[in-house]
């Protein structure tokens, strides 16, 4: 059984992966951490900012929160402005 999730990226993460959403299947006990592992791996430069923030369902997520089949994640990189 798989774990369906639909990832939303949002400025350089977006440009890094070359696309402003993903859907990926994570083993059943999938969590956070998990997907940020494998997204490193498929996308090395990823591993270079310096933060990434996460958010499941609207809401910041820590890195051991479960993911569950159609949950909505959001990467949200390091904003800089003023």
């Amino acid at each position: 059984m798989s774990n369906r999730v639909s990832v939303q990226l949002f400025g350089i993460t977006r440009e890094i992966v070359g696309t402003s959403a993903l859907t990926i299947d994570l083993p059943q006990t999938g969590q956070v951490g998990d997907l940020l592992t494998d997204l490193k791996i498929q996308y090395p430069a990823l591993n270079g900012l310096r933060s990434l923030l996460v958010a499941v369902n609207g809401e910041y997520a820590e890195a051991d929160q479960a993911l569950h089949p159609n949950d909505e994640i959001a990467l949200i990189p390091p904003v800089s402005g003023g």
